[in-house]
């Protein structure tokens, strides 16, 4: 165990789940609740939202594999199903078998999925700004694919993105960072996802996105998450908030579902703190 950097107070660990090795921060008392982050961040988003949790949760903030300090293997399984099971298993190397969960952009969707798979172990689910990923390939315009056009430019088969925008991975990586400290925060993000290596990972978590992951979408489409979930998005997303209905589209995959729009654009937890703090802590 070591100390954390941006969470005074929490450890960080390395912990091995089957063909990967997962990082994460952890701290705080309580039930536990585990964090996952977007692209191309780390666990390092949650920076501004953690202490807070953590005065009421035990409170795992993790890297995903392919990004942060975690592993990234170069043919791996970037499927969210298998990103989820490792999730699941780090949280059971830590002895939590039923835990909360939120998460944002790649993250979201890696929670969807584990949701979907492990509904026994997630009592409650924070979805923060995304739509379903099959509704976006599905129905794609101009604005969208303006808007998105990184999802349709890494699911080109490798190593065309690697190679055309993987030397510019560490300007990108920094460029995600937002907030007072956003420029240390950058750095971080530059540290473990600006290389070729966190660049091709990255690319292959997209093309699993617009490959199997819908593929396992479609084959239980008619299966709605359980857990009672909250969707949190921002109103000035150009991700998410301006151009979909948000809340039409999380109505047809949760039986439980409430929704927060909060006044900011994609990148929630960094831009607006405070507000993503007071509405996981009212639900959770």
């Amino acid at each position: 165990m070591a100390d954390a950097p941006f969470f005074p107070g929490f450890e960080a660990m390395d912990v091995a789940v089957d063909d990967v090795t997962i990082h994460a921060v952890r701290g705080g008392k309580g039930p536990p609740l585990l964090l996952l982050h977007g692209a191309p961040q780390s666990h390092v988003m949650w920076r501004h939202v953690a202490p807070g949790l953590a005065e009421r949760f035990t409170v795992v903030a993790a890297d995903l594999r392919g990004y942060g300090r975690s592993s990234k293997p170069e043919a791996g399984d970037y499927s969210k199903r298998r990103m989820a099971g490792d999730q699941v298993g780090l949280m059971r190397a830590l002895g939590h078998e039923r835990f909360r969960l939120a998460g944002h952009d790649r993250g979201a969707r890696v929670a969807r999925r584990l949701a979907k798979d492990h509904p026994q172990a997630v009592e409650k689910l924070a979805i923060i700004d995304i739509v379903p990923t099959a509704h976006i390939y599905s129905n794609t315009d101009r604005r969208v694919a303006t808007n998105l056009w990184h999802w349709f430019f890494f699911i080109q088969p490798a190593p065309i993105p690697e190679m055309l925008m993987g030397p510019q991975a560490a300007a990108m990586a920094m460029g995600r960072a937002v907030g007072e400290d956003g420029a240390a925060a950058g750095r971080a993000y530059a540290e473990t996802n600006g290389n070729a290596e966190a660049f091709h990972a990255m690319c292959e978590d997209y093309r699993a996105g617009a490959g199997i992951d819908i593929a396992h979408d479609e084959a239980d489409a008619g299966t709605l998450i359980a857990c009672p979930t909250l969707v949190i998005w921002g109103a000035q997303s150009g991700t998410t908030g301006q151009l979909f209905d948000v809340p039409s589209l999380w109505r047809k995959e949760a039986a439980d579902v409430r929704f927060e729009s909060i006044e900011c654009g994609h990148f929630v937890p960094e831009e607006k703190p405070r507000e993503t703090l007071d509405a996981l802590l009212a639900f959770m």
